[in-house]
């Protein structure tokens, strides 16, 4: 029998799966840096206030009241007597803490005044700073 002479085969460098896991890490890293957003807000419609203007990045807490009259810490359902006390565990952990308070526009199926009474006169004694948080008011010029 004869034996058929091949030569070794050349060595080569496939781009394919290169380009591939180029791609995929570019992916990861947009993704990543879009993930980096802080929101703490309960997705809602804001009410515009002609004052407004954006907030000062700092450590902050926000209370979105809803138009079903549910009340939010951090995107966490809280009762009314439970406020004050998430409150004063992050002003415990940073004093320089801000509170936003984020009201959803329009008409409710509860009365949402005595709500934001109730929580603006527990909130007094903690000696937090309250800031009201709201879209801005499209301009008429």
């Amino acid at each position: 029998m004869r034996r058929i002479r091949r030569d070794p085969p050349e060595a080569r460098i496939e781009l394919n799966p290169l380009i591939d896991l180029m791609t995929f890490l570019l992916t990861f890293f947009i993704y990543a840096v879009v993930m980096m957003v802080r929101v703490d807000l309960v997705p809602m419609d804001l009410k515009q206030f002609a004052s407004g203007k954006p907030a000062k990045p700092a450590t902050a807490a926000t209370i979105s009241v809803l138009r079903t009259g549910k009340i939010y810490f951090n995107k966490e359902e809280v009762e009314m007597k439970d406020v004050e006390v998430k409150v004063r565990e992050a002003k415990t952990a940073d004093p320089k803490t801000v509170v936003y308070l984020a009201i959803e526009d329009g008409q409710g199926v509860t009365d949402r005044a005595p709500l934001l009474q109730e929580l603006w006169d527990r909130l007094q004694d903690e000696g937090v700073n309250i800031q009201l948080v709201g879209g801005a008011k499209a301009s008429t010029k």
